[in-house]
């Protein structure tokens, strides 16, 4: 049988020609670029498609009220449900709080000593490193709840004794959504 070189290539004459030279032009963008320098860093696990993804990091909450018994039932509430869970007993020192470490949601009662509800919401609305964090307002007495419709930027108002799943379920989305925006 003689051997015939075209008949053989035949086939695979075009992809070569299309592939060779693509392939050279590859190469040639992605030197200019440095893409493959050796020197830059791999790919992290993280990054490839069959790499299992990282858990995500619990979200922080910053709990507020001058009550033992309430910051107790709040903190076991989001511990439960997988928060970090940060306590404060009054609107003084929350904001020592939120100075040290950032919080994915606030919650807070209206009335405490030192620094009440309000003035906490103000301090926080006020501050430009906390203005854009959610706040959840707490209140056991109707003429708070009456008041604190006059405040503007709150995410929820929640009368004692509160709903559980209601409150959870708003503390999520709120935690979702900021971690959504602070990724972009």
């Amino acid at each position: 049988m003689p051997f015939d070189l075209p008949d053989l290539l035949g086939p695979y004459l075009l992809p070569l020609l299309i592939a060779v030279p693509l392939a050279i032009v590859v190469f040639i963008i992605s030197a200019r670029r440095g893409d493959d320098n050796p020197a830059a860093p791999a790919a992290t696990p993280a990054a490839s498609p069959l790499a299992p993804a990282a858990p995500p990091e619990p979200a922080s909450l910053l709990l507020v009220d001058d009550s033992a018994v309430a910051r107790a039932k709040l903190g076991k509430l989001f511990q439960t449900a997988g928060y970090r869970v940060t306590l404060a007993k009054d609107g003084v020192e929350a904001l020592e709080r939120l100075a040290e470490q950032p919080f994915a949601v606030l919650i807070t009662d209206l009335e405490m000593p030192n620094k009440d509800g309000f003035e906490l919401i103000a301090a926080v609305q006020g501050n430009m490193d906390t203005e854009d964090l959610p706040i959840i307002a707490i209140t056991g007495h109707d003429e708070m709840q009456a008041r604190v419709h006059q405040v503007q930027g709150l995410y929820g108002i929640f009368k004692k004794p509160w709903n559980d799943r209601e409150l959870l379920k708003r503390v999520e989305t709120l935690a979702s959504l900021r971690a959504a925006g602070h990724k972009g």
